[in-house]
């Protein structure tokens, strides 16, 4: 029986920052990476319904409602089902503790809330992406997987009812009255700890020790404004999609989901993009969550340690740091609703991209404001990166959105190279660090000047999105939040009319328009692109029009799902769509909150 996919927006997620599980509405876990983010999956019927794999947990109420909730501050998800014959509640979480001792386990609680409840479990899992076999093993009390991969991976299912094995899939029917409770523990097989998650009061030690974790985290954040609730959900996506092991924060938890439907669009964002995690520590650190700033900059110091004289940094790499990310069709997945093909691995990490300088720079600046200041070597390193910049800026590349078409001279380069050597000048000049100065100003004056000579379209009365070009680019949003260009200043307000005009639907903005001049050498169109959106807000509000901007941050936040997650773009019915959460959505969210609640304490207004 293989399992109906559900939409990306009908999903909850949890996780241990080592990797996620996405669990759809009616108690289906349908993709899962195991053990880490960049991991093969083990579940995948989100990107193949019948040869992806799942772990589903059925109960038998026919017509059921169904809820999906958050336990308040936690990552601890909860699926309910309501119906006149009876209510069944799962819990589904992974053992995350303060102390960091808690062994790797994906942990399934079910109850019976009232009447007397069937339930049918069936895990299935198919290993190496759904190209591996694997055998059974039945124990008294758990299931052993045993995948025919070259690694042999082993995972432990701990049940507490009768099992039947038949195909290689697992099969648990149970029943419980109110108040009863069944539990079911996933978890690797072959490690040191792993014997942890078969003891009796595994199941309740583990469920406190994440409940206490996520209050702890949550308890330290320091945005007290409007939003809070949204805000703080967001930070624990953020959270999510930080690498406990090194430091590192992947772009979106999954790989393959379309920008659009049947569109060729899909990629794999499960690596770390300098750009992506860059803006989310600035998230994070507004947030007051120090420690994720330090743990990245350690990554980033590794990363600078291993460039040659001369050379510089990936745009992206695999969370453990490694530099190539090969990319490889699975052709024998059809693809989230047959959008294919389905992509792991992503061939832009030996791309070009001018931009990324500026987004560390920048980060780093903050976190030398804010959090530690920086280290000696680190700086030799950056001071480096900046005369690189210097030397490079005016080169062509292949920009923010990673196009495949060719590289150009976009405008959202120069502005992040500007930013780059901005903010080493503001670091050596604050910190009395050793820097050539001179040539640094001479650097940051002449990309002013570019800017505003060669990408400024006198007929349009805007920023264009690169050399050649009269179209509009939603990256442009950055320019007054980068404090390139004062918010009021006539140039940036005509700029800011039109990206309305072209790129703005509704409360919902496109990063660029087909058609219209621009091009990303795919076929196809997309969604609108959340970050946008939320870039779009903060543009209102420090252009000063905080009502209009307080109005589509609300509309804007009416997109997100039932749990207050953003996938990376939506659909023209406001389906989601693309990789899911996205953490570029979310730390823009968290940016237009943060400041637009500010901007309106400011001006007086008090709810």
């Amino acid at each position: 029986m293989s399992l109906e996919q559900q939409p990306i927006e009908n999903h909850g997620v949890v996780g241990d920052m080592r990797t996620v599980a996405l669990v759809t509405t009616d108690g289906a876990i349908d993709y899962l990476c195991w053990p880490r983010f960049d991991s093969p999956t083990v579940f995948a019927a989100l990107l193949d319904a019948d040869k992806g794999g799942s772990f589903r947990i059925e109960p038998t109420l026919p017509g059921a409602k169904r809820k999906q909730l958050y336990l308040p501050d936690t990552n601890i998800l909860l699926t309910r089902f309501l119906s006149s014959q009876g209510v069944a509640e799962i819990s589904d979480f992974m053992a995350v503790s303060l102390d960091g001792q808690m062994p790797q386990a994906l942990v399934r609680r079910v109850k019976c809330v009232r009447g007397e409840v069937s339930f049918l479990l069936v895990c299935d899992p198919r290993f190496d992406y759904g190209r591996a076999t694997h055998e059974v093993e039945h124990r008294d009390g758990e299931v052993l997987f045993v995948s025919s991969s070259e690694d042999r991976m082993m995972l432990r299912l701990r049940v507490d009812a009768p099992v039947e094995v038949r195909d290689g899939v697992v099969q648990v029917k149970f029943t419980l009255a109110a108040g009863e409770t069944a539990a079911f523990v996933l978890s690797s097989a072959d490690r040191s700890d792993d014997w942890r998650c078969t003891a009796p009061d595994f199941v309740a030690e583990s469920f406190k020790a994440t409940h206490d974790y996520w209050h702890e985290w949550v308890g330290r954040c320091q945005y007290r404004g409007r939003w809070q609730e949204v805000v703080r959900r967001s930070a624990l996506v953020l959270k999510l999609l930080t690498s406990k092991d090194h430091g590192s924060i992947v772009a979106a938890a999954t790989f393959g989901l379309p920008e659009e439907l049947g569109g060729v669009r899909n990629w794999d964002y499960r690596f770390t993009w300098i750009r992506d995690a860059s803006f989310t520590v600035y998230a994070l650190m507004r947030l007051g969550y120090k420690q994720e700033a330090a743990d990245f900059m350690r990554w980033i110091e590794a990363r600078c340690g291993e460039m040659e004289a001369g050379s510089s940094l990936q745009i992206m790499y695999g969370i453990d740091g490694r530099h190539e990310l090969p990319e490889e069709v699975l052709t024998h997945l059809s693809g989230y609703r047959g959008s294919s093909p389905v992509r792991v691995g992503n061939a832009a990490f030996d791309q070009m991209q001018l931009d990324i300088y500026g987004e560390l720079m920048d980060s780093v600046y903050l976190h030398d404001k804010y959090g530690e200041q920086l280290h000696h070597d680190l700086w030799i390193k950056l001071a480096d990166l900046v005369d690189w910049v210097c030397e490079h800026w005016q080169e062509k590349d292949e920009g923010i959105w990673e196009v495949r078409g060719g590289k150009q001279h976009f405008l959202y380069s120069r502005l992040m190279c500007w930013v780059a050597v901005d903010r080493g000048i503001r670091l050596a000049s604050k910190r009395s660090l050793p820097a050539p100065l001179e040539q640094w100003l001479h650097v940051r004056s002449e990309i002013y000047h570019d800017i505003f000579t060669n990408f400024w379209d006198e007929e349009r009365q805007a920023f264009v999105q690169h050399l050649g070009s009269n179209s509009m680019d939603a990256a442009v949003l950055m320019m007054p939040l980068v404090k390139f260009i004062s918010p009021s200043d006539p140039r940036w307000l005509s700029t800011l009319r039109a990206v309305e005009e072209e790129l703005v639907d509704d409360s919902l903005v496109f990063r660029y328009r087909m058609g219209k001049g621009a091009s990303d050498g795919l076929h196809g169109e997309e969604g609108t692109f959340c970050i946008c959106s939320f870039w779009y807000v903060e543009s209102l509000a420090r252009s000063g029009d905080l009502a209009q901007a307080r109005f589509i941050f609300e509309k804007t936040l009416g997109y997100a799902n039932h749990l207050g997650l953003f996938a990376e773009e939506l659909g023209p019915s406001g389906e989601h769509l693309g990789n899911f959460p996205q953490a570029f959505t979310h730390l823009a969210l968290i940016s237009a909150a943060h400041y637009l609640d500010r901007a309106l304490s400011a001006s007086g207004q008090k709810g």
